[in-house]
């Protein structure tokens, strides 16, 4: 919030406004908690889409979750580059939180080629063998493959998050890799089930928990 203007700031909160006015008024409301409709109603500031209203999905605790790892100065680990360029690095200063995306490095994208596996498997597995993983915010916004690759580790016992937040997008394995992540209860999640989703919705979500923690 620092880094916006007087202006900017009151676009935003007029923005908020609008979108809390027509949720009641000409959509019938919410059913998300005080702590989960600052996430959702982020997620609408940034696409102008209602429908995600219906679509966010929380594991009991999921906010207060990542709220708490956050504050402890946890890393953030995604699936492509495009979440860590949108995120805000005056808002990860504040607890001190560094976040990673490995999909473009040599190594990840030579042994990709060599096992025949997508890059984002590959970095996932990178930030495991690195010892990012326990503890950590993921982020996914492209891959389901990623996805996937986080809750074979996290059933294997191999990577114990803080909290996963599960949005890509696309029309291959999407919404079935969304599916799988609320199906599963050993880690707390944020979802967007469906095909809708992407990298914006990641950092919007991300922003909005961080928010939070001031």
């Amino acid at each position: 919030m620092k880094q916006m203007t007087r202006q900017g700031q009151a676009i935003e909160r007029d923005s908020f406004f609008i979108i809390d006015q027509e949720i009641h008024e000409f959509r019938g409301g919410h059913h998300f908690d005080a702590m989960q409709w600052p996430v959702v109603r982020r997620a609408i500031h940034t696409t102008g889409d209602f429908e995600f209203a219906k679509l966010f999905q929380f594991s009991e605790g999921a906010v207060e979750a990542g709220l708490e790892a956050l504050k402890q100065g946890c890393p953030i680990i995604s699936d492509v580059t495009m979440i860590t360029s949108g995120l805000s690095a005056q808002r990860l200063s504040v607890h001190g939180n560094k976040a990673y995306c490995f999909i473009s490095d040599e190594d990840v994208i030579a042994t990709a080629k060599e096992k025949g596996d997508t890059r984002a498997i590959w970095s996932m597995r990178k930030a495991r063998d690195l010892g990012l993983l326990d503890g950590a915010v993921i982020g996914v916004g492209n891959a389901p493959t990623a996805l996937y690759e986080i809750l074979r580790m996290v059933e294997a016992g191999e990577a114990k998050p803080a909290l996963v937040i599960g949005i890509p997008v696309g029309f291959v394995k999407a919404d079935e890799s969304k599916d799988a992540l609320v199906e599963q209860s050993k880690v707390p999640y944020i979802a967007s089930v469906g095909r809708k989703g992407g990298s914006p919705i990641v950092v919007s979500t991300i922003h909005a928990l961080l928010a939070q923690t001031v």
